[in-house]
């Protein structure tokens, strides 16, 4: 069977297998619909939150994002990783010790004001929309894919999925879709990674192969480098960053992690304290087997695409080449008329190397998108035809799980946070599962939009959110947790200051003109949200330190959460 029917057998077997999940576990309360009534298995939550936190930037993206900036690249999986073991060693066992379904009821709480509320919860709506945009983008780029339609068209049907689940299920029905989605995302992942590592080093475990050989004895690194280098990249394996950018994106991924409302929040979905810790713990053992292989996946698609295309006719190139011709993420414009793909990086005019530059040439002649790279590589590598096939069905779990996730968020934030702790409290419960119904159905159609307009890259949008939230949430949640002295006008002034100038930041570099050269101590607006995060600390225990404490209720309410003791039964009222 050829591709296409591959694709649609797998794809529709899973896509139904997660409508019928969903149909089965839907929702029929508000608790339900928010934690999943606070009865899930930690085993099961554990499954869950790592396909709730593995998006189409894990899946998707991030390889891609390491098979083109080599070494450099390793600050997604290092900030991601790092901050999943915080978030679970400081901050989730306290959380659903106090019990409330979002990080604005925390911080309302904890913060004994509406405004606190408020704030956070405006702040929650920012981080997940902006986080969302990613996930369809890549909803897009697997439907493009599957279909073999624009990329546009690809993000419309996205939304079409993920409003029937998202808007039936609630937390309920998500979770035990995106167990599903996990089985189905990592064995899609797996699979043609062990393939192309026993094709090209000769071992069935990608982690080893990475540092593998070729067929020939060179070292796949070593063959990289030379490549990279002969068509005016730098080596794959040098930075080519400065080291305090690098950390500051490291740490803005990593903070930014523990103040994620859609990871969060899984945490109340448990039944005890000690289940949030042992889920925890699981979740990082299902997201460490995709992790660890990313790198080895990058380097396959990169020696794989260069060896492929580069200095080849067009004429002669694989079907693959223009089925993603096709989508528009993959671009050829023959500059030279010869009729050959020249790959080259024509930004570094110094060429610091031997390369023959063909007669004629006038520029690099190929554009590709990033986020391809994953989702081609089986096609670049020649795989059987219900692998390719698979690898998309997976692109679609991991975009589409943690789309869910993040819808409900902006849905909890706006019918619990500000709808019924704010606008109405005296509103039922059944006209408060109909109105975060209708916000998830808004929030899947305006994400859809902007979507399809993302402002970079997957991962790199998805970093906007961490450093978002890094800026944001995590200083007031940590010192929520564990200062005693920390007050209403600390927590928000602090939250609006590291918001607002992140905020600002990255809208300026990307949208208001400025240019690299004008960076702050040359920190990236991916990066920027560490800087935020300090200023928000700053600014958080200053104000405090000038104004009243807190009452003494709330002091003796902080300490108790920091005794894990106790389920901590969470509460809509």
């Amino acid at each position: 069977m050829d591709v296409q029917i591959w694709t649609f057998i797998i794809v529709g077997l899973t896509f139904a297998l997660y409508i019928g999940v969903a149909i089965y576990s839907r929702a029929g309360s508000t608790s339900e619909f928010y934690v999943a009534g606070g009865g899930v298995p930690p085993v099961v939550n554990g499954l869950a939150t790592a396909a709730d936190w593995m998006s189409a930037a894990s899946f998707i993206s991030m390889a891609g994002l390491i098979s083109f900036m080599g070494y450099q690249g390793g600050q997604y999986l290092m900030g991601w990783t790092g901050g999943y073991v915080l978030l679970a060693l400081l901050l989730a066992p306290y959380l659903r010790k106090f019990g409330k379904y979002t990080v604005p009821d925390f911080i309302g709480e904890r913060y004994y004001s509406q405004t606190a509320r408020l704030v956070a919860a405006l702040c929650a709506l920012f981080i997940s929309f902006t986080y969302v945009v990613g996930q369809m983008k890549g909803v897009g780029i697997a439907f493009s894919t599957f279909l073999k339609v624009k990329f546009e068209w690809g993000v419309v049907m996205g939304v079409g999925i993920v409003f029937f689940y998202a808007v039936l299920g609630g937390m309920k029905g998500i979770t035990y879709t995106q167990v599903v989605q996990y089985c189905v995302l990592i064995f899609a992942y797996m699979v043609p990674a062990i393939f192309i590592s026993i094709m090209m080093v000769g071992t069935p475990i990608p982690q080893l192969g990475l540092g593998g050989d070729l067929a020939d004895g060179t070292p796949l690194l070593v063959k990289l480098d030379q490549l990279s280098t002969e068509l005016g990249f730098k080596e794959y394996t040098t930075s080519k960053k400065s080291t305090i950018d690098l950390f500051f994106v490291t740490a803005a991924l990593m903070l930014g992690t523990a103040g994620l409302p859609h990871v969060i929040v899984r945490f109340f979905t448990v039944p005890r304290v000690s289940d949030a810790r042992v889920s925890a713990g699981w979740a990082l053992v299902f997201i460490a087997l995709l992790y660890t292989t990313a790198p080895a996946v990058a380097a396959f698609a990169r020696t794989n695409l260069i060896n492929t295309v580069n200095e080849k006719e067009y004429a002669e190139l694989p079907e693959w080449f223009n089925n993603w011709e096709t989508t528009g993420l993959l671009i050829f414009d023959d500059k030279n008329q010869d009729g050959k793909v020249q790959y080259y990086n024509d930004s570094n005019t110094e060429f610091n190397n031997s390369v023959a530059i063909p007669n004629g040439w006038k520029g690099n002649e190929l554009t590709i998108d990033q986020d391809i790279m994953v989702m081609a590589n089986p096609e670049i590598a020649s795989l059987p035809n219900w692998v390719i096939a698979l690898v998309v069905a997976g692109g679609l779990a991991s975009a589409l799980s943690t789309a869910a996730g993040l819808l409900l968020v902006i849905s909890s934030s706006i019918s619990h946070d500000i709808l019924k702790k704010w606008l109405r409290p005296d509103i039922s419960e059944k006209g408060e599962l109909r109105a975060a119904r209708i916000a998830i159905a808004v929030a899947v159609v305006v994400a859809g939009y902007a979507g399809i307009n993302p402002p970079g890259f997957v991962a790199q949008v998805v970093a906007f959110a961490f450093g978002l939230a890094a800026a944001s949430f995590f200083p007031a949640i940590v010192l929520g947790i564990f200062s005693k002295r920390m007050n209403m006008p600390g927590a928000v002034s602090g939250m609006i200051v590291g918001l607002v100038f992140t905020a600002s930041y990255i809208i300026y570099f990307k949208y208001g003109g400025g240019t690299p050269d004008q960076y702050w101590f040359g920190i990236s607006p991916e990066g920027i949200g560490t800087l935020g995060m300090l200023f928000n600390f700053v600014v958080s225990i200053t104000v405090s330190q000038f104004t009243p404490a807190p009452p003494e209720s709330v002091q003796e309410m902080v300490e108790n959460i920091r005794i894990p003791r106790g389920a901590g039964e969470a509460s809509v009222h």
